[in-house]
């Protein structure tokens, strides 16, 4: 009796020993893994104050960017039905009521180089027709003062995209985009490089509306037939053709759906500073995917169903 009690408490201090040892390993696991998971918080943490922090000082630049604007509003080259503000960067038309259509141009004529400019619509979209597009000097801006009409495209000196989405150059129309409203931005790319005309939608490609146009001086334009209506300026960027250039729009067409190319390229700092403070509006467009135009059309109207619109390439000569 006194062997098996010895044996029964031998084997109780035994298990308790065992039960100790475990509750020390616990421990120790969990003092592992409490360590681990403190670790990995401060990485996750880490690594989005670094995004973070990249995107803050994108916005920053962005901000650097389109505010530096290349042209304003000319107020010496408008209808009388327009007025400027925002420094020279909003134009409202028919203040009271509307007899007709004003229209406006930019201060500065756009030959060398890219240009890229947005348009945002600040108010109501409505009437006869309101309109983005370029121009040469020979546009008259007056023609249409007492008649309500659309004005830009009317003649073979301008381009005009309506917010109906007609496209109009010598007085003909196409289906070109969707309807666009209050809010919208309309991007304008002029390439004198390459002689394009590309149009934007919320920095989404619209399709090319012209080619040739080499050796030509444009003038932005816009106008307007709906009383009280108004649009503004957001940006005006300018970048000459460099090899720099082509290069960057080279790599927005090689990483389309990419959302930042500059980050994931991991440019040293210095570059990358210099392409995101000059050039980071191209990085930010979508690119179109279009297929080439004939030379011997006039225009073509690759697509008439509102799905095909981004695959879109109109061309007149």
């Amino acid at each position: 009796m006194l062997r098996r009690s010895w044996s029964g408490k031998t084997r109780h201090v035994a298990w308790s020993e065992t039960w100790q040892d475990a509750d020390v390993m616990a421990a120790a696991d969990r003092e592992e893994w409490d360590s681990q998971s403190v670790t990995q918080v401060r990485q996750q943490r880490k690594t989005s104050l670094v995004l973070r922090s990249r995107r803050i000082k994108r916005a920053l630049l962005l901000l650097l960017l389109f505010s530096v604007f290349d042209w304003v509003w000319d107020e010496r080259c408008k209808s009388s039905g327009a007025s400027l503000s925002c420094d020279d960067r909003k134009v409202s038309f028919h203040s009271d009521y509307s007899c007709g259509t004003a229209a406006i141009r930019g201060n500065r004529a756009l030959s060398e180089g890219q240009h890229y400019w947005e348009v945002k619509m600040t108010s109501p979209v409505y009437g006869t027709d309101m309109m983005v597009g370029v121009g040469t000097s020979e546009v008259n801006l007056d023609k249409f003062k007492f008649s309500f009409g659309s004005l830009l495209g009317h003649d073979e000196d301008s381009w005009g995209l309506s917010y109906t989405g007609l496209l109009q150059h010598k007085g003909d129309k196409v289906k070109f985009s969707p309807r666009f409203g209050q809010g919208s931005v309309i991007g304008v790319h002029l390439d004198t490089w390459h002689g394009t005309l590309t149009f934007y939608k919320n920095r989404h490609c619209i399709g090319v509306a012209a080619t040739r146009l080499q050796s030509k001086k444009f003038y932005p334009m816009v106008c307007s037939t709906a009383a009280k209506s108004s649009m503004k300026v957001v940006c005006a960027c300018f970048a000459p053709t460099s090899l720099q250039y082509l290069c960057c729009a080279r790599l927005r067409q090689m990483l389309p759906s990419c959302p930042d190319v500059v980050d994931a390229l991991q440019l040293p700092p210095g570059l990358r500073t210099v392409l995101q403070s000059q050039l980071d509006w191209v990085f930010a467009l979508s690119t179109c995917h279009c297929p080439p135009t004939p030379p011997s059309s006039d225009y073509d109207s690759c697509c008439s169903d509102p799905e095909d619109y981004q695959c879109k390439r109109c061309r007149w000569t």
